[in-house]
């Protein structure tokens, strides 16, 4: 009888235990075959040498690796990259954020610069990026247009090697601001009214209202928005590819559009995974620092 208690119980807690795992399950099973299995493959195919088309792959070991971090085009990639980030990622939080605080200061319509200013983070970047293309043309393009309007110096935008990262770079910006805009807004409406009245009537200035109060209390939306906007950037494709192709002489060429050529173009599947599994260690590695310094900013407050 006692035996059969016993048994009951421990069914049960096993039961209890394998609760957590079964309502994870379903969520689990994408997780795995969709990001967790393939980042392990090209895990593996980084210490291989595979032309995409032979039905064997050559183990090479660490040779990959080593070839990577010799290749002086990978660093040249790699500032780029570097460049890119820091041009997109901080200007589209900066605008972003101003621009949420100038529509949630009661603009009168406000709604209607809302709807316009997001409408184009919902476009597809191709078709974005073709547009802007048009207006980028040396001749006839809009850009150069006002620029000689303005009597100032025409622009090769995306032939120049010293611009065409800064044209890549103002596509990138003006169709993130307004996804920016939005979430900062919310946290703005977020912010308690009765913490910003009560340092209003202690003489608080409205600088002083926002930088001590304000913008600690929007910090998890910054946290949030800049770690999207580091992965968006390091994934960033479609405009490179419709604007310049990488060029000129390497100017726009990141990590990620390095990987497309390598896998794509020259077919060095070996190769491709190296670099990225760079990119995965550098998204990895921006997360934590992200997360440590948002910590410790929480932990100071």
């Amino acid at each position: 009888m006692e035996w059969g208690i016993q048994e009951k119980m421990t069914r049960s807690k096993l039961i209890g235990g394998l609760k957590p795992v079964l309502f994870t399950l379903p969520a689990m099973i994408p997780f795995v075959v969709f990001w967790l299995a393939p980042l392990l493959y090209v895990f593996y195919l980084s210490f291989t040498e595979w032309d995409f088309m032979s039905p064997e792959k050559t183990f090479v070991g660490l040779t990959n690796y080593v070839d990577l971090f010799s290749n002086p085009a990978f660093y040249k990639a790699l500032r780029v990259t570097v460049l890119f980030c820091a041009g997109s990622v901080l200007p589209v939080i900066m605008i972003g954020l101003g621009l949420a605080l100038l529509m949630n200061s009661k603009l009168k319509g406000a709604a209607l610069y809302q709807v316009l200013l997001f409408s184009p983070w919902v476009t597809p970047t191709v078709a974005v990026s073709i547009v802007w293309s048009w207006i980028y043309e040396p001749d006839v393009g809009l850009a150069n247009t006002v620029l000689s309007f303005l009597g100032l110096a025409e622009i090769g935008w995306l032939h120049d090697p010293k611009w065409a990262l800064v044209g890549v770079l103002i596509v990138t910006i003006w169709k993130s601001v307004g996804w920016a805009m939005i979430f900062y807004l919310v946290a703005l409406r977020n912010v308690p009214t009765d913490l910003l009245e009560a340092a209003g009537l202690d003489g608080a200035s409205p600088f002083y209202k926002f930088i001590r109060i304000t913008l600690p209390l929007i910090s998890p939306t910054t946290l949030f928005l800049f770690i999207v906007q580091i992965i968006g950037a390091l994934q960033a494709y479609d405009q490179i590819n419709v604007l310049t192709q990488g060029g000129p002489s390497g100017s726009t060429r990141t990590l990620l559009y390095m990987y497309y050529q390598s896998a794509f173009e020259s077919f060095q599947i070996g190769e491709a995974s190296t670099v990225a599994m760079v990119l995965v260690f550098i998204c990895m590695l921006l997360s934590v620092v992200s997360l440590g310094v948002s910590k410790r900013t929480t932990h100071y407050q």
